[in-house]
């Protein structure tokens, strides 16, 4: 997973040079996030909201262009175990990570982007709170591979995004004794601001 990293950053900047403009800025926005649980014993809770914060680039390749994006994010996830006896419990997850997405897009009618590309997330400090004694000891990935697609327009230095966001990889295998296969999906919108 490092090593795909490493590339996507080494690819970013080696087409910097190749490229017709470069942008590079500051982005910060919103997600709403629900965690997808395919087991038989959870049940997907509601969707929660979190924030991103960090800095991109935009590099022009003719009609095209590559904007990779460096983000700390911080998302929810809720869900709930039936215990028996009609009781659930319900539990919450906190997801920090540092969002690597890398997104080519085009312009239509020099105004909106249509984007799409891979996103790798580092799990920096993911946790179960309150964890009972049947719902524990979640192993989260160190890391794990997504996609993200949506539009975005550009207003002056302004740039607004609003994208999509599955994972290709599971998030965990188990929570506790219990397997399950676990993805995030969120909405996000973002704005960033053209330093150069």
């Amino acid at each position: 997973m490092k090593k795909l990293i490493l590339s996507l950053a080494l690819l970013a900047m080696a087409l910097t040079g190749y490229s017709q403009g470069f942008s590079f800025g500051p982005k910060i926005g919103l997600s709403q996030t629900k965690l997808d649980l395919k087991s038989d014993d959870f049940k997907s809770g509601d969707s929660k909201f979190g924030y991103h914060v960090g800095v991109f680039a935009r590099i022009g390749l003719g009609g095209l262009y590559l904007q990779p994006e460096v983000l700390y994010t911080q998302t929810q996830g809720q869900f709930s175990f039936d215990e028996g006896v009609g009781a659930n419990k319900e539990y919450e997850a906190d997801f920090n990570r540092v969002d690597i997405p890398v997104m080519l897009g085009f312009k239509m009618f020099n105004l909106l982007r249509v984007q799409a590309g891979p996103i790798a997330s580092i799990n920096v400090n993911s946790e179960l709170k309150e964890a009972g004694e049947t719902v524990r000891d979640v192993d989260y990935k160190d890391a794990t591979i997504g996609y993200q697609a949506g539009l975005g327009v550009d207003i002056g230095n302004l740039i607004i995004d609003a994208k999509y966001e599955s994972s290709l990889d599971k998030v965990t295998g188990n929570v506790g004794n219990f397997s399950t296969d676990q993805r995030v999906n969120q909405w996000i919108l973002s704005v960033g601001f053209k330093l150069f």
